[in-house]
């Protein structure tokens, strides 16, 4: 479908801005890739084939009794499993052989254990039984970004604490968007008593000190995705309610929307219809500044232990061990590159996008 001639000015402009264009695709790639963490760091395989069977354990739960075990749960990482599965057959393991949840038994140290470029490749293979020559000591086996203090892979946490925070800052973003367009439309369509009793409720809401309010409540229900999806949403649906309300507010008096009125359309049709898409422009341009604070919140409640359950793969959590391990500065030093990575992406993509929906920018 051909883009109109508006709009490709926007996507002009927004190319413009090579650094944020270039911020956006790296974004992007980093999202798409992370979304599939299971087949890039698992502790399982991807496909097994043994005894003539095609097996799907990245999947599949198999119990340890169909390789001959007797655990509930198969232990594909355990060098007697590897074997016997080798032996009979083969596997595809994913590039790095860790889950977000997998604890290293068998570390070279004490954890927190160093990045493995940081030690000799006797000092990684050491854990194994047959030394430097076993065919465990490879790459996906060893730790490129150390371990945290319970053994487990940092890198593997960082790929799948990126897709969480990622994946919570657009649900949290596009939840805030409909509640905070919809109520800046009706502020700003009807005005009147409706603008002003809305404005009020809307100064004393955000007069609640939402940051202590959030870490007590966050204290008093069971931490998951969802629940702090709904405190967040609480508060964070205000941020766009004031930028749709002008545009509703300057709108509602063009000609073309007391032409409509006259000739007996409908309200919703015109706000939804005729003076929505004016007021998405300004929208549209906030979004990634909603998105990267949506992102640094978790963080913070993470962080301070307010945040996701025990165990769940964290940047915030990250950042907490990096706090409580100082002797293990990859810990912190990690966790401050992605969050800022993450974040800068984020802001420059923000920027060229808001390039993209300025009228007084002109092609090129």
């Amino acid at each position: 479908m051909a883009l109109s001639a508006i709009n490709r000015r926007r996507l002009a402009n927004f190319r413009a801005n090579r650094r944020g264009h270039v911020s956006f695709w790296i974004f992007v790639v980093l999202v798409v890739v992370t979304l599939f963490a299971e087949a890039i760091s698992n502790d399982r395989p991807l496909v097994a084939y043994y005894k003539g069977e095609l097996l799907f354990p990245v999947v599949v739960d198999y119990p340890e009794s169909k390789f001959g075990g007797f655990l509930a749960v198969t232990q594909y990482r355990s060098s007697v499993i590897e074997r016997e599965i080798d032996a009979h057959g083969w596997t595809v393991w994913p590039l790095f052989r860790f889950s977000h949840r997998t604890v290293d038994t068998a570390l070279p140290g004490p954890a927190p254990t160093p990045p493995s470029w940081l030690m000799s490749r006797e000092e990684n293979c050491a854990r194994y039984r047959e030394g430097v020559n076993d065919p465990g000591c490879r790459l996906g086996n060893m730790h490129i970004l150390g371990t945290d203090d319970q053994g487990r892979d940092v890198l593997a946490r960082l790929i799948y604490g990126f897709r969480i925070s990622v994946v919570f800052g657009l649900v949290l973003t596009g939840f805030s968007s409909v509640i905070g367009v919809t109520a800046g439309a009706v502020q700003g369509y009807f005005g009147g008593w409706t603008d002003l009793l809305f404005q009020r409720f809307i100064e004393i809401w955000t007069a609640i000190p939402s940051l202590y309010l959030l870490l007590i409540i966050s204290s008093i229900l069971a931490p998951s995705f969802w629940v702090l999806l709904g405190i967040l949403l609480l508060f964070s649906w205000v941020a766009l309610v004031g930028v749709v309300r002008a545009e509703f507010l300057r709108g509602r008096n063009f000609e073309y929307v007391k032409a409509a009125r006259a000739l007996g359309v409908g309200n919703r049709t015109i706000m939804f219809r005729h003076l929505l898409p004016n007021a998405m422009v300004a929208t549209i341009t906030f979004m990634p500044f909603i998105l990267g604070g949506s992102i640094v919140t978790l963080t913070s409640l993470d962080f301070l232990g307010f945040g996701m359950p025990p165990g769940s793969p964290s940047l915030g959590e990250l950042l907490a061990q990096g706090k409580n391990n100082l002797q293990a500065p990859w810990l912190g030093l990690t966790g401050f590159a992605v969050i800022s990575v993450m974040l800068s992406l984020l802001v420059f993509a923000g920027e060229a996008v808001r390039d993209g929906f300025d009228p007084r920018k002109t092609f090129g």
